[in-house]
């Protein structure tokens, strides 16, 4: 299939299997003209690539762990191994930051909101 009927299969720009090919998480295969031919797995493999991005991960982890990714008719999954789970706490540790420091903020947001107790001179 060529990207175009990709595109419309997986619901993902043509833009953006550009640039999983670029960031070599696609492989199409190129005819004499230059057209990107896909075989039918390359559906299965933008479903994983989608899933994974969604879940916050980068291209360049997308591409170590691709091989990981299973999917089944409902959802993909990956299988784990010592890399990627070590990959993923790490992940959950600077979420865990983050929301710690949007928590401060929200905080210190609301200190803002409340007014100041009027002093008054005697």
């Amino acid at each position: 299939m060529l990207i175009g009927e990709l595109a419309d299969r997986t619901g993902v720009s043509a833009r953006a299997l550009r640039h999983y090919e670029e960031r070599e998480l696609l492989v199409p295969v190129r005819d004499s003209n230059s057209y990107r031919r896909y075989d039918e797995s390359a559906v299965g493999v933008v479903q994983q690539i989608q899933t994974m991005v969604a879940a916050g991960l980068g291209t360049e982890m997308i591409r170590r762990y691709l091989d990981c990714a299973r999917t089944d008719d409902h959802h993909t999954t990956l299988d784990m191994c010592p890399d990627l789970s070590a990959e993923l706490d790490r992940i959950a540790v600077r979420l865990d930051r983050q929301q710690a420091a949007l928590a401060a903020t929200r905080r210190r947001l609301a200190t803002l909101r409340t007014p100041a107790t009027a002093v008054s001179d005697k």
